[in-house]
């Protein structure tokens, strides 16, 4: 103690971006003009190689300046040195802080690969980015049911009287005496429309009603182009299908990154964006505007369909993407007591959100349970038809923020999880999402047997992956109970074929799942360490936790559950073995956990076929009840028994 003040061990507190870091002070300047960045965004094919000059105020870091002027750098914590993402090779290397020796070999340090979070640009400077995976492995199906085709969008062929000295009926009236099934209101649009159309196509016309409104009239018969989009717009992933409304099928399918990435891989991380930048929310917005328009075009493509013939589009996203894409401020969900703006969002025109479709095509938003349980939710329950099967069903959706359904057949209670990035491959030491060289299945025996996306070698570790990892490790001995690889000297008996596969990378110890070459350095090899069984650990241990409080709220027992449904692209590709082995759903039998897939854009989907679907949807917000995990007193108790892997050592 100094002056009465505590000794304090600085690299026991210190953190990046609160206390500067020994041998990466930043080159000094006086904070006035700019420095010039040179950024080149890689690519295998040179004709697609992006180059982009940018001018920023001295002393901005390298993930900020790419961000600022829509340079996508990899990252899933938004540029706060914890992911070790946002790789980038820079000419003129500076200082090396100790997340770069982390992440990089010393050759690649030395080549001046750095992490752009850390680098502030105090000078000019030429930075290479890696091409990022804009279109990961996701599931674009899933779950769903058959429904009663009654579409919002209504078209019908009308040949009329042409007006005479003795029928002087104003156009819409004409129009409308002979749509007499419906009453539908006319839009400015339609009203400015249809003296020209009626006359240039002989009165030869087609309505187009979108639920209650007259939207447009067409020239001729166009009854056979009725089109929506449904949009499932995830954290991650946006996935977008085009459907033909007059038959119900699907006529294209696509899926993305969301733009959103580079403010960082939670909804956290982006609303803390928009609560440190002013102008954060309107570059969100625009991102996920983009996100959306690209999708769209893309659909359309495919599927040889005029955008002009997509007259509604269906919206399943959680509270904040659903409040980032409308423009809508987050702050409030991301602090207690955690309060959405509303929990049903308008309908609104297409093109609020970026969308070039038809001019007046509508935009229906799924409402949503709580802060954490959106309408990507809300979807997969109507979609799953979770108020209509009278079995004990358990939702999973397993993400970043891992949202928890149970039904019992009377009551429905929903609750959300903090499960962290480990899923998405975030804070895991060679994590990546789920694209071209990722290991997604792990199996252990007498040797390591590997299933990586796009058969190439492997890059890095997905979430899948991560988990049948650690569960085999569980299964074989490798790991104890408590999540810690058991000491090198009792790893021959163990498991003699795999011991030399465990050791150090540092002071860390990790299991080597890939080596490029015999002999090749730890460090160059795709690993899972120890601190990466930690952050599974306390992911799993966040789910389960709120799925057991859930059982408890219906007085049941987990063998009560008679099926789990894993929603979202992870659910979908996860192990149901693995996933019981680690604790992350109820010790049930295996046949009991289904991959319900995409089932918020199935629920999408189903809102645009039928507006009966769509009233359910809103009569769901009223029969779910949500738990706040938040608020209980005993969360952290059963946080802490839920750490531990009860499949230890065979079990």
């Amino acid at each position: 103690m100094t002056d009465g003040v505590p000794d304090v061990d600085l690299d026991a507190v210190r953190r990046e971006g609160l206390l500067p870091t020994p041998g990466a002070e930043p080159t000094p300047h006086d904070g006035t003009g700019r420095v010039s960045l040179s950024f080149t965004v890689l690519d295998p094919d040179p004709e697609r190689v992006v180059r982009r000059e940018v001018r920023v105020p001295p002393g901005v870091t390298v993930f900020d300046s790419a961000s600022w002027n829509g340079i996508a750098i990899d990252s899933t914590c938004g540029g706060h040195g914890t992911c070790h993402k946002c790789k980038v090779r820079l000419d003129s290397a500076g200082a090396i802080t100790r997340h770069d020796v982390k992440t990089f070999t010393r050759d690649q340090l030395d080549a001046g690969w750095r992490l752009a979070c850390l680098v502030n640009a105090t000078r000019d400077l030429a930075v290479d980015v890696p091409p990022l995976t804009t279109r990961p492995k996701a599931a674009t199906v899933g779950v769903g049911r058959q429904v009663i085709l009654r579409p919002a969008i209504q078209k019908r062929y009308v040949e009329l009287d042409e007006p005479t000295l003795a029928d002087q009926r104003p156009d819409l009236v004409r129009l409308l005496d002979a749509v007499d099934d419906l009453e539908p209101t006319p839009d400015l649009h339609v009203l400015r429309r249809l003296p020209r159309v009626l006359r240039e196509a002989d009165f030869k016309v087609t309505a187009v009603v979108v639920d209650e409104s007259l939207v447009d009239v067409e020239p001729g018969d166009t009854t056979g182009a009725q089109y929506a989009i449904a949009f499932d717009l995830g954290t991650t992933t946006v996935v977008a299908t085009l459907l033909d409304v007059s038959t119900g099928t699907p006529v294209a399918v696509a899926s993305m990154l969301n733009r959103q990435q580079p403010f960082g891989g939670d909804v956290i991380t982006r609303i803390s964006a928009t609560m440190l930048d002013p102008d954060a929310l309107h570059r969100l917005q625009q991102a996920a505007a983009q996100t959306l328009a690209t999708l769209a075009a893309q659909v359309c493509a495919e599927g040889e369909v005029d955008p002009a013939h997509v007259y509604e589009v269906a919206l399943a996203g959680n509270a904040t993407m659903t409040a980032l894409v409308l423009g809508v401020d987050p702050e409030p969900l991301g602090v207690a007591p955690f309060v959405m703006s509303t929990a049903h969002p308008p309908t609104v025109l297409a093109a609020d959100l970026g969308l070039a479709l038809h001019p007046r095509a509508r935009a229906a938003i799924f409402p949503a349970l709580g802060a954490y349980v959106g309408g990507d939710i809300v979807a997969g329950m109507l979609a799953t038809g979770m108020d209509r099967d009278k079995r004990t069903r358990l939702m999973i959706d397993v993400g970043t923020n891992c949202e928890i359904v149970l039904s019992n057949g009377d009551r429905i209670v929903s609750t959300a999880a903090p499960a962290g990035p480990a899923f998405e491959g975030g804070a895991i030491r060679c994590g990546m999402r789920a694209a071209e060289g990722a290991i997604e299945v792990v199996k252990l025996g007498e040797d390591v047997e590997l299933g990586v996306i796009g058969d190439i070698d492997p890059k890095g570790l997905c979430g899948s992956g991560l988990v049948d990892a650690v569960a085999e490790l569980v299964k074989v001995g490798l790991l104890d109970g408590s999540g810690r690889f058991v000491p090198d000297e009792d790893a021959p008996s163990v498991a003699p074929a795999l011991a030399d596969r465990l050791t150090r990378i540092g002071d860390e110890r990790v299991f080597v799942l890939h080596r490029p070459h015999p002999g090749a350095d730890p460090a160059d090899c795709v690993v899972l360490s120890q601190r990466d069984v930690r952050e599974l650990q306390f992911a799993k241990a966040a789910i389960s936790t709120g799925w057991s409080l859930l059982l408890e709220e219906l007085g049941l027992e987990p063998r009560d559950v008679q099926q789990v449904l894993m929603a979202g692209s992870f659910g979908s590709y996860l192990s149901p073995a693995s996933a019981v082995r680690i604790g992350l759903v109820p010790t049930l039998p295996v046949l009991r956990i289904v991959s319900a897939g995409n089932v918020a854009g199935e629920g999408a989907k189903m809102a645009l076929l039928s507006l009966r679907e769509r009233a359910g949807a809103t009569a769901l917000t009223e029969e779910v009840t949500y738990v706040e995990l938040s608020d209980r007193a005993d969360f952290n108790d059963r946080f802490v028994d839920q750490l531990a892997f009860h499949g230890a050592n065979g079990g």
